[in-house]
């Protein structure tokens, strides 16, 4: 136990120092982002055309079977899911005489273990988690494979979109493992993993994610007790996820049917040669599945309807703007006059289309005081934003995409140079509060 300890403390401290090092002469060591007492995880870059942000992280070969691992890694790095974290490449390097395995993926902005500790997810978020997570078990499951590892830490954000991390992945029924927290299922401390095993680990990081807290699940002689304050309909799926008897599990269609009446199953998404994760998905997350598909549609356009109706001052119609551009009448015996030039706008630009986000009050209840997110947008002369990204997020990525998403609404009077509309980027400072979300538009000086 102490050797133990003692080499993890090595560890530790050997990978700080090896920040600046480059892995097989390709992947520069950026920056120590934490560790175990096996492995390291840096920032790095991947080479290329179009330089890319990715994590790479280093595994003792000591107590592995190596070649298992990589193999492993590899039947992952070919699955292609929106809501699984993409593997780019792993091999084996070596780093002041010490052999490790490496393993470039996706870089995570932040996951769900670093919320917790802040704040319970509301249930409308607890809600886009769930079905992020049952789509990639489906993708999964219809493999033969199991992700082996669910709990917050595996549950990432990438690029605005909602992934389970897949350096976990194995084949289903796959031994050799053991049983290291609440989040894995009573039955792999005897080395069975299978995809019921998964659903007690969705079941654990759903609670822990409404409540804060994960100790219910500890071994007991019975079922865990699940929570009564616990709203439905995660309460009766959290309680039919662990049961200890895995048969008794439940099944993802069984959720997706709990969480949508009308929907009996998730299919697993169609796998295309050309297939990747898609980009700039919010964790406002919709998955791509046929049988929830026309519901999350729905939902996305009843939500910029009604962000629509919320603004303060609603777009003129075509009729309204015919009337207010149309010049005046002109007496019959003067010559017609010339087209009259469009109305210039103010010369600094204004916001004239402003979307609030649509903020559930369940949602709200979890603010205190204000939690403010800052967005800015790239406006065409012609008044439309063509792109939107957060400068400054704030503690809540839930509450940084509703921003998000509502100032991609947005429509602007544009700013004029010599008479001439010109693009120009603005800044959508969102203050939300339990009764109300304030915005403030600003624009940047070019």
């Amino acid at each position: 136990m102490f050797l133990a300890n003692r080499r993890a403390m090595t560890i530790a401290e050997g990978s700080r120092t090896w920040e600046g090092r480059l892995v097989e002469g390709k992947f520069p060591l950026r920056r120590f982002l934490g560790g175990s007492d096996h492995s390291a995880v840096f920032l790095t870059q991947r080479t290329g055309q179009d330089p890319q942000k990715a994590t790479l992280k280093l595994m003792e070969i000591a107590g592995i079977d190596p070649e298992r691992q990589l193999a492993e890694w590899r039947t992952a790095a070919l699955l292609s899911h929106p809501h699984l974290v993409r593997i780019f490449e792993a091999g084996r390097c070596e780093i002041d005489g010490t052999p490790f395995l490496y393993l470039v993926t996706e870089c995570a902005e932040e996951d769900l273990s670093q919320i917790l500790p802040q704040r319970p997810l509301a249930p409308a978020e607890a809600g886009d988690m769930l079905l992020s997570l049952l789509g990639a078990l489906s993708y999964l499951h219809s493999k033969d494979l199991v992700h082996g590892r669910i709990k917050p830490s595996n549950v990432q954000a990438v690029d605005d979109q909602l992934k389970l991390s897949a350096d976990h992945v194995m084949p289903s029924g796959e031994g050799n493992i053991r049983r290291r927290d609440v989040y894995d299922a009573p039955e792999t401390a005897a080395g069975i993993v299978s995809p019921a095993g998964d659903m007690w680990s969705v079941g654990v990081t759903l609670l822990a994610a409404l409540t804060q807290d994960a100790s219910f699940a500890k071994d007991s002689w019975g079922d865990p007790a699940v929570p009564s304050t616990v709203p439905e309909p995660f309460r009766g799926i959290v309680r039919e996820c662990l049961h200890l008897d895995p048969k008794r599990r439940c099944t993802v269609s069984d959720i997706v049917a709990r969480l949508q009446p009308a929907a009996r199953s998730v299919p697993a998404e169609p796998e295309t040669p050309t297939s990747h994760p898609r980009r700039g998905f919010s964790r406002g997350t919709a998955i791509a599945l046929a049988t929830i598909g026309a519901v999350l549609v729905l939902g996305l356009v009843l939500f910029f309807s009604r962000g629509r109706n919320e603004t303060s001052q609603p777009p003129a119609t075509p009729a309204q703007v015919s009337q207010q551009s149309a010049p005046e009448a002109t007496p019959p015996s003067a010559p017609p006059p010339k087209p009259a030039a469009a109305p210039k706008p103010d010369s600094r630009g204004v916001a004239v289309h402003q979307v609030l986000p649509e903020v559930p009050q369940s949602a709200r209840n979890t603010i205190k005081g204000k939690l403010r997110v800052i967005v800015q947008v790239e406006v065409d002369p012609t008044g439309k934003v063509t792109s939107a990204r957060l400068t400054s997020p704030g503690p809540s990525r839930y509450f940084a995409n509703l921003a998000l998403k509502a100032a991609r609404e947005w429509g602007f009077s544009p700013p004029t140079s010599n008479g001439q509309p010109v693009a120009s980027a603005w800044t959508l400072g969102f203050r939300f509060g339990r009764t109300r979300t304030e915005v403030a538009p600003e624009r940047l000086p070019r």
